[in-house]
């Protein structure tokens, strides 16, 4: 759909997807002020090198989604490991929808995989989780982007789903001037904390007020080159600007479920709890 924006010469404005790919293509009209692939990967290594030295996991399992996002993060997570000074040991890729994980499982187990990173959506995630306690696969550390963003990931697997880190792009519990007020009428509004696309969507609106003031008209070139030139403290996720080909320059926070609750762990400038590390076995939680 983002070609849509071209082909009409209006902007398109796009929360909530980490596909980095589709910026490469040339779209002059795309903006998506949201936390991308490459951005995800470097901050996952960045978590585990926070460790001590002696203490970071070395051995790392990739179960990989088979869609463009999910072959782009297995890539990434690929290419980028020597850098940060990881070996991947199991490389694997499953279809949506998948009911049985073991064989992924049992080869990860085997290789001594200390790390496992993958993105499945909220059923398969789930799922994956039961059968990695079912088989006694016990990683030390469990990065599922997606699959954990909602409360029900808790909800469905109570402790079992503790010590996973995920990226969902935001958190509530964020450190912007605007997020505790933000929070607290979703709260009310919604009895939950802020949906962790409440803040990016809310930025958005931000953005493209900002851009139609600085504009003075609405024609679709005059709003496209006044959000390519956005430099805005946005009062939710903080400072954004674009990259030429529409991405957004932002930080990326990592959550992690922590007795059933969800807290920000990184940066740890922005942090609301400690990095829970390492995560122990399914069996003694």
């Amino acid at each position: 759909g983002a070609a849509i924006g071209d082909k009409n010469r209006i902007p398109y404005l796009g929360v909530g997807f980490a596909l980095y790919d589709i910026h490469t293509r040339g779209l002059k009209y795309l903006f998506s002020p949201f936390p991308k692939s490459p951005g995800i990967v470097q901050a996952s290594y960045e978590l585990l090198n926070s460790l001590p030295e002696a203490d970071r996991p070395r051995r790392v399992a990739l179960f990989s989604e088979k869609t463009d996002w999910g072959a782009e993060m297995g890539r990434l997570y690929a290419e980028q490991a020597p850098r940060y000074g990881y070996q991947i040991v199991v490389n694997e890729e499953y279809a949506p929808g998948t009911k049985d994980f073991s064989d992924l499982i049992l080869k990860a187990k085997a290789a001594g995989a200390e790390v496992v990173f993958g993105e499945p959506n909220p059923p398969d995630g789930m799922a994956l989780v039961k059968q990695m306690k079912e088989l006694d696969f016990n990683p030390k550390f469990l990065m599922l982007s997606r699959a954990p963003d909602g409360l029900v990931w808790a909800e469905n697997l109570g402790k079992d789903g503790d010590y996973v880190v995920y990226s969902p792009g935001w958190h509530h519990a964020a450190k912007y001037p605007g997020v505790a007020e933000l929070t607290a009428k979703h709260q009310a509004k919604y009895g939950r904390p802020a949906d962790v696309l409440t803040g990016p969507a809310y930025a958005l609106i931000q953005v493209l007020v900002d851009a139609m003031e600085r504009a003075g008209k609405l024609d679709g070139e005059s709003l496209r080159q006044a959000i390519a030139d956005t430099h805005l403290q946005t009062s939710v996720i903080g400072p954004i600007r674009f990259n030429p080909d529409g991405s957004g320059v932002v930080d990326y926070l990592l959550p992690q479920w922590q007795n059933g609750k969800s807290e920000l762990i990184w940066p740890r400038e922005q942090a609301s709890a400690p990095f829970a590390y390492p995560a122990p076995p399914f069996a003694q939680r």
